[in-house]
């Protein structure tokens, strides 16, 4: 049976994450179990790993501690697939610029900073609510069965920026572009919440799942 962890990091939407995932599993008929868990040695023996997050980069980054971020690098560079959510995605970039200049996990390019573009165009922070996807059907796995105008629903006020184009699957339009959906390698995250995402968050959580890079 295969092994779908959830990272328990005081990151928050832990419950809803899970619940997302294993309403994939019922669904699809997957021999599979979904763990939350804080614990490095059962990060290190999953199969699937979800970082769900909600909150500030800083607060969210300080909690993988206890051997929780070095079991996180391990996993990932072993190859274990990997879905980070709202800020669960943030923390795949360089830096984060919320609460001070913290370190991210550096496995994308560019640093997350305020959406400051947004109020430049008359627009509120947060970023909150439903808001088309845009992206190229077909190009990434994660996308799969996916319509262009589909929509994801997103809250924050930060996003990342100085990105590189081709860790780039969607963008989503908010006074600017702003990366909806990233990916390299074995990594992908959402800036959107998928668990909150309904048909669409459904479709990407599936989609993980079934991902073998």
């Amino acid at each position: 049976m295969r092994k779908i962890v959830v990272i328990d990091y005081d990151g928050g939407n832990l419950a809803s994450a899970a619940q997302t995932a294993r309403h994939v599993v019922t669904e699809k008929g997957l021999s599979a179990e979904v763990i939350i868990t804080g614990n490095p040695e059962t990060v290190l023996s999953a199969d699937h790993i979800i970082l769900p997050g909600q909150g500030a980069f800083a607060h969210c980054a300080s909690g993988l501690q206890g051997g929780l971020r070095e079991a996180l690098v391990e996993a990932t560079d072993r190859g274990t697939p990997f879905l980070g959510i709202c800020v669960g995605m943030q923390l795949m970039a360089e830096w984060g610029l919320e609460h001070g200049r913290t370190a991210g996990l550096g496995w994308i390019k560019g640093e997350i900073s305020r959406m400051d573009f947004a109020l430049e165009a008359g627009l509120r922070l947060p970023h909150m609510g439903w808001n088309v996807l845009e992206f190229e059907p077909g190009a990434h796995h994660l996308t799969a069965g996916l319509e262009k105008g589909d929509h994801g629903y997103f809250v924050h006020s930060y996003a990342l920026t100085g990105w590189d184009e081709s860790d780039i699957v969607a963008t989503a339009d908010y006074g600017g572009s702003v990366p909806a959906i990233v990916a390299r390698g074995n990594r992908c995250g959402t800036q959107f919440h998928v668990e909150k995402s309904q048909k669409t968050g459904l479709t990407i959580m599936a989609n993980f799942l079934s991902w073998t890079p």
